[in-house]
């Protein structure tokens, strides 16, 4: 086998960048996400036209047009995870707050939603912002920091300046403005609920405690009424207690028969005075306003995180609302006085970790991802949902779809390896027990007729794959620690693995032997071959991305792909001129193969990159992440 010319020539041209480069954009475009961080109480927010939703996604805000599954922006500025949204009553502002570090402050970004941008950030809390409210006319902003800064603090929106502050008695969870006046707020949380007269000619917050008797209740979500006559506190002990804003006076609590289990975490009211409930079992339930009698129910999958209502009411007296649940769905729900609740799902996604991505040989429009439980194929155009395939109670660690097409190979927690038909997901076929402690990687072959698998123990499989029985043909055991990536040639004589023992095996497949072993200092998450098969790429826990000869398995080039946290993923563009890596910086980073330049980078996951791909006609980047969502960035340098 002769030495590629690229091994021998391709460094001559790493001074020389050319114009292109120089142009490239700092920031790699987000096209598409999918996506919803449900487990943020009211995280999901409408613009008051109806048409229009925002909610958050790691450190990014999504605003979607209804209606339009790919009609998408997205609001980029936060560092770190987004805890809370709050929308203007005229639609022109959104307010975002985020989680940081202890010790660190927490900001709140004003956003002018008609063009996209930052109007302020602002910060005094610490580590958290709990909740934001705008006052009924938008000139004013509430903010409310966590357990960690436990502060009431008023913001004037036009100028970006706090107005006034105060420390909130308890552990306060939540803020609510009046809807016809900016001169009270309510906050609610441990066993406390307080109306605060916002006295701005003295900048000062005055506090009056609601009188609820002998009833002590943990506020978990604050709604009050348009006229505000009356607040609706929904509790961590299932019951909505209504209370008199007038006299600060509690007056009834339902449901009047059964209170809801695990809690309410959402409350709403509709256009025509019903209050929504939403429940932490994941029951979302209809009150009527005086009795607080329940007039419908209905049981979604998964704890209900939010809720809004819909404007204007139906013909017949209903309305609609949107919910997000714990698990990442978002359902609308449609409420008749006839036929009570019908819930409609309408968007999907991953609620835990991804585990790895998937697309076909040479075909860019689908891709496959996992996690927990299931497998999910997608449509890239339109970020939706085409199949899913569960197996319930199981991790499936990777998945892979065979080069002919013929099926989607998967490696579970359980030891074994699944195959499923890629259009219906129905099981072709199962081998049991295929890596002791779950199987971690695998590929197929370019015929396939067999299948490569690694698994958590450190063993390197080959399986035939036939019509009627699956064998295992070799097991090649040097490695000592988990495989986490392996790469195949395009001839199927030769495959790579990266392990976490801090070696990358090249394998012989006919002979089932080792050819030559890559070493270094590191645990090796991620390994490819270049198109040309001249060289490979590996990534590991030291941060460096390494060029190696194929050939000999010598080290070409080592650069730093990171300078704070480990790659966990690289993938090369299949013309072989780009590559693009990911891992616990939570940036997706565009490099030219051949300079070893960085091109560009995109920022927008919470969690670690977990697996990133290029399509394979090159002109979007598919990363995943350990937030349990999927980036789809356009690749603007795919000319290089």
């Amino acid at each position: 086998r002769a030495r590629s010319a690229r091994t021998a020539g391709i460094w001559t041209v790493a001074l020389l960048p050319s114009k292109a480069k120089m142009a490239m954009p700092d920031q790699l475009p987000l096209e598409a996400v999918v996506g919803f961080a449900g487990s943020i109480p009211g995280g999901l927010v409408l613009h008051p036209n109806g048409k229009t939703m925002a909610y958050p996604l790691g450190a990014t805000i999504v605003v979607k047009e209804l209606g339009d599954s790919y009609s998408q922006s997205f609001l980029q500025g936060h560092t770190d995870e987004v805890s809370c949204l709050a929308i203007s009553r005229d639609g022109s502002l959104l307010a975002s707050g985020q989680i940081t570090n202890m010790g660190f402050s927490a900001d709140i970004i004003v956003w002018d939603l008609h063009a996209r941008e930052v109007v302020h950030r602002m910060s005094l809390h610490k580590v958290k912002v709990q909740e934001l409210s705008f006052s009924h006319d938008g000139l004013y902003l509430a903010s409310l920091g966590g357990q960690d800064d436990n502060s009431l603090v008023i913001w004037d929106v036009n100028s970006g300046n706090a107005v006034c502050g105060t420390p909130t008695p308890g552990l306060t969870k939540c803020v609510r403005f009046l809807n016809t006046n900016s001169d009270q707020v309510v906050t609610g949380g441990g066993n406390t609920l307080v109306v605060w007269d916002f006295d701005l000619a003295n900048r000062k917050l005055r506090p009056t405690p609601c009188r609820l008797g002998n009833i002590r209740r943990d506020t978990n979500y604050i709604t009050i009424d348009e006229r505000d006559e009356y607040m609706y506190v929904g509790t961590t002990s299932g019951d909505v207690l209504q209370v008199s804003l007038s006299a600060r006076l509690f007056k009834n609590a339902g449901p009047a028969k059964q209170r809801v289990p695990k809690g309410i975490a959402a409350v709403a009211t509709s256009p025509g005075g019903h209050v929504v409930v939403g429940g932490g079992d994941g029951s979302v339930s209809v009150l009527e306003t005086g009795t607080m009698r329940l007039l419908a129910t209905t049981k979604l999958e998964a704890g209900v995180t939010s809720c809004v209502t819909a404007p204007g009411a139906h013909k017949d007296g209903g309305f609609g609302l949107y919910a997000g649940t714990e698990t990442c769905n978002v359902y609308y729900l449609k409420f008749s006085p006839t036929q009570g609740l019908l819930s409609e799902l309408i968007q999907t996604c991953h609620a835990t970790q991804i585990n790895d991505v998937a697309f076909p040989v040479g075909y860019s429009e689908v891709f496959a991802t996992c996690g927990v439980e299931n497998i999910r194929v997608w449509h890239i155009t339109e970020a939706r949902e085409l199949l899913r395939v569960v197996v319930p109670n199981v991790e499936c660690l990777s998945v892979a779809f065979v080069p002919d097409g013929a099926s989607i190979i998967s490696g579970w927690a359980d030891g074994k390896i699944r195959a499923f038909a890629p259009q219906t997901g129905k099981l072709l076929y199962e081998i049991n027990d295929a890596h002791p402690h779950g199987v971690t990687t695998l590929v197929g072959s370019s015929d396939g007729a067999r299948v490569i698998s690694g698994g958590k123990e450190g063993n390197v499989r080959v399986w035939r794959i036939g019509a009627e029985s699956q064998t295992m043909v070799a097991s090649m055991k040097e490695h000592k620690g988990c495989i986490n990536s392996l790469a195949l040639r395009a001839n199927d004589s030769e495959c790579v693995s990266a392990s976490s023992d801090g070696s990358c095996i090249v394998w012989d497949l006919d002979r089932f032997v080792r050819q030559h072993a890559l070493t270094a200092n590191t645990f090796f998450k991620a390994c490819a071959y270049h198109p040309d098969e001249s060289q490979i790429v590996t990534g590991g826990t030291d941060r460096k991305v390494t060029w190696w000869d194929s050939f000999d398995g010598s080290a070409i080039r080592v650069l730093d792909g990171s300078d704070t946290a480990e790659i966990n993923a690289l993938d090369v563009s299949t013309c072989g001129n780009m590559m693009v890596t990911g891992g616990a910086d939570k940036a997706v980073t565009v490099w030219g193969y051949d300079s070893g330049t960085k091109l560009v980078v995109g920022k927008g996951h919470s969690g670690a990159v977990t697996k990133v791909k290029f399509t394979p006609d090159g002109e979007k980047i598919v990363s995943v992440g350990a937030e349990g969502a999927i980036f789809i960035w356009s690749n603007v340098v795919q000319g290089e």
